[in-house]
């Protein structure tokens, strides 16, 4: 697929088609992760893939309330694939607290920019555009509440060193279900808005 077209699909689904994403195709995708870029070469990224449907119905049942009362169906157990995003901050600071030994008198920077997180927004675009490359679609689901995260994470028994940034749902989309539109939903701000030049 070209790459403007997978651009142009680009879109959160929360609606999918009842058959399993094959496992080379899976493979194939989780395989945007060698590329994904990391402060340092820290390699904090981590997924957990989960396709048991118990497990998937745990997490709908935590986070779909809120879309359920903006009026869209229930979504994110049909999604035959759930990825949870994560990272380990840990593995920044043991990459830059032994640069010591590469280059003395080097001590760890302040992370003006906290890029594990940085880096894990990097890891989740690049799956999202290799589910697309494949014809799948992809959504995510999160929660500002530090208690339904925690929740999540119990679902698949994250390690505490772990940080859930949200759950992927990748699978078949089905173009065939219209969806409503969230009262609230807003519109494209146009680029000169978004963008100023200094030439």
């Amino acid at each position: 697929m070209d790459f403007a077209d997978v651009l142009r699909k680009r879109q959160m689904m929360r609606s999918y088609k009842d058959r399993p994403v094959a496992d080379e195709v899976l493979q194939r995708v989780l395989q945007a992760l060698r590329r994904a870029p990391s402060a340092g070469f820290s390699q904090g990224h981590r997924l957990v893939v989960v396709t048991d449907p118990k497990l998937r119905q745990q997490a709908a049942d935590i986070a779909e309330g809120r879309y359920v009362d903006l009026g869209f169906p229930r979504w994110i157990a049909s999604a035959p694939v759930h990825i949870y995003l994560c990272t380990r901050e840990r593995s920044y600071h043991e990459r830059y607290g032994g640069a010591e030994e590469v280059r003395p008198g080097y001590s760890e920077i302040p992370w003006p920019v906290p890029f594990w997180w940085f880096d894990c927004g990097a890891l989740f675009m690049l799956l999202q555009l290799a589910a697309l490359n494949e014809g799948l679609a992809t959504g995510f689901f999160s929660s500002v509440y530090t208690d339904e995260l925690d929740e999540l994470a119990q679902v698949v028994a994250l390690p505490d060193d772990l940080a859930l940034a949200g759950v992927i749902t990748i699978g078949h989309p089905d173009h065939d279900r219209v969806l409503p539109v969230p009262p609230n939903a807003a519109t494209r701000l146009p680029n000169d808005q978004l963008i100023e030049w200094r030439v």
